[in-house]
């Protein structure tokens, strides 16, 4: 039997790059001595809380909405977020100068809801624990007539996802350094799938690890399993960008091929990841972003002696949170 192909590949990813090389930042790689010298490796930090919207989630978006077909756009766009696809949905909107809008949690941080705001969309909110946030965001699309856009199970946006990956593969390359382990964070899982699909292309011997809150392991799960296993509903942790209760079908297709295995960090050694991050390297990260640090830093990834990347993939962190977990 003929294996089927990924939803994904390296050429979808190189087309991505052309769409939003004009628009987005090409982010580079980090080398900090203190941290190599604590981890007893040579670790390079992806910083995308340095991108445009202050994560790696303007790279899907923009390459999503620039793929409506021009006829169709003036029904907008909608999108259903936490915060960080609801910021580089809006952007990459007023970009295109198309209306967009978000549907939030109630509980999202509030500098996430304003940053949405303030890229000219409107936002609506909902109950995490109560409300069905796609419904609401299919119901206003079909009203509308607005375009989805999904934040992770989409082929446009892990390939803009992925050229993250494609500029890790490329900068190491330029070092002439091989990767050992690549590491990158999941809520649905299309960061990691676009990074995993560019950076295996390149340097297939490369171990591609997702990084996961304890309290919202899915992936970790799934991966254990081989198959989709949701998270409880229950769980609560302060890396609000990687809440997803399940892997999306998607990208699982893509992670269940190409990931080695998953790790997770406690909600205490993400908040020490965000202080070091700080103190040690100058450098604001998000909760959320700097999971695969915590990972690091707490010891759950065997790196002595080899070359470790990590995508530190937000910096969006409301002040009073980061002022307690730096303080």
């Amino acid at each position: 039997m003929t294996e089927q192909p990924l939803p994904v590949g390296p050429a979808d990813i190189d087309a991505a790059a052309r769409v939003i090389a004009p628009f987005a930042i090409r982010t580079p790689l980090l080398s900090f001595p203190v941290l190599n010298e604590r981890v007893g490796a040579k670790v390079f930090l992806k910083p995308e809380m340095l991108q445009r919207t202050g994560s790696f989630k303007f790279r899907g978006a923009f390459n999503k909405v620039f793929s409506i077909p021009p006829d169709k756009r003036s029904g907008g766009v909608v999108a259903f977020s936490s915060g960080n696809h609801a910021q580089g949905v809006a952007a990459a909107a007023k970009i295109l100068d198309m209306q967009a809008t978000i549907v939030m949690p109630a509980d999202a941080p509030l500098s996430k809801r304003e940053r949405t705001k303030s890229y000219g969309a409107e936002v609506v909110l909902y109950d995490r624990d109560r409300d069905d946030r796609e419904a609401i965001s299919r119901g206003i699309a079909e009203k509308r007539g607005a375009t989805l856009v999904k934040p992770y199970d989409d082929p446009f946006v892990i390939a803009g996802q992925g050229t993250a990956g494609r500029e890790i593969a490329e900068d190491m390359a330029s070092l002439g350094i091989m990767p050992d382990i690549v590491v990158a964070p999941a809520s649905g899982g299309g960061l990691i799938a676009g990074v995993a699909t560019a950076v295996k292309a390149r340097y297939p011997q490369a171990q591609i690890v997702v990084a996961e809150p304890e309290a919202f392991d899915d992936h970790t799960r799934s991966l254990a399993v081989g198959h989709r296993e949701p998270h409880p509903p229950a769980g609560r942790t302060i890396c609000d960008a990687l809440m997803a209760l399940m892997p999306g079908e998607m990208t699982f297709a893509i992670n269940s091929k190409l990931l080695a295995r998953g790790v997770t960090a406690s909600d205490a050694e993400v908040g020490a990841a965000v202080a070091f991050a700080y103190r040690e390297l100058k450098l604001v990260v998000e909760p959320g972003g700097a999971i695969g640090l915590a990972a690091l830093l707490a010891g759950r990834l065997d790196v002595a002696g080899k070359n470790v990347v990590i995508v530190l993939s937000g910096g969006n962190v409301d002040a009073d949170l980061f002022a307690e977990l730096v303080a």
